[in-house]
């Protein structure tokens, strides 16, 4: 797997050479049952699940590092007719009610998420810890999170990441959350190894 912010790009521009990627097949199975008010998609890449998100008329905010990865979703996005524009800080996110996507290039081992600001948070196959308790506090009372990534059965197969501290151990997804109630979880070892969580912030108490 890609290692510097180069590689990143370079590797995003290789693929923007074929037909984008499709969603997650756990996105699409679940999409008529996520949230549809502001959404974050972290690591966001060329935006196959940014897009999807925008195109039910969903307000969505994209981070990642990458320039070239979010100049090719901006193209895209542009090409479908979808309202997307560049912000300079997380705090310029998001502030007025809206649809379309917002961009932003940011560091991820830096960034701050505001908190109670999303009713949906998509993470695909990004791991940074550190993030964890960020993303539960950026949920809204009742938002949800659908997060999937590699795991190390993933050394077993071809392809992903190849650096253990990239991928999970065996149940902690599971547990990595303990402020959010699980709604789905599963762990696959079949092709590739993933873990895949749906999980929902509680409601306030009345």
């Amino acid at each position: 797997m890609p290692a510097s912010h180069s590689e990143w790009d370079a590797k995003h521009r290789l693929a923007a050479e074929s037909a984008p990627a499709e969603p997650a097949s756990i996105v699409r199975e679940l999409l008529p049952l996520l949230p549809r008010g502001p959404a974050l998609d972290v690591a966001c890449g060329t935006g196959r699940h940014t897009l999807l998100l925008a195109e039910r008329r969903q307000h969505v905010i994209g981070l990642d590092w990458s320039k070239a990865a979010l100049e090719i979703l901006e193209s895209r996005a542009r090409a479908e007719h979808v309202s997307v524009d560049r912000v300079t800080t997380m705090e310029r996110a998001g502030r007025r009610p809206r649809r379309g996507i917002e961009l932003l290039h940011v560091d991820l081992e830096q960034v701050k998420l505001p908190e109670h600001a999303f009713d949906l948070i998509l993470c695909f196959q990004y791991l940074q810890r550190s993030l964890f308790p960020q993303m539960s506090r950026a949920l809204r009372p009742g938002g949800v999170l659908l997060f999937e990534t590699f795991t190390r059965a993933q050394l077993e197969f071809e392809g992903g990441p190849r650096n253990p501290s990239h991928l999970l151990e065996t149940g902690e997804l599971r547990e990595a959350f303990p402020g959010l109630r699980a709604l789905f979880y599963r762990e696959l070892r079949a092709g590739q190894g993933i873990a895949s969580l749906l999980a929902q912030k509680p409601m306030k108490l009345s």
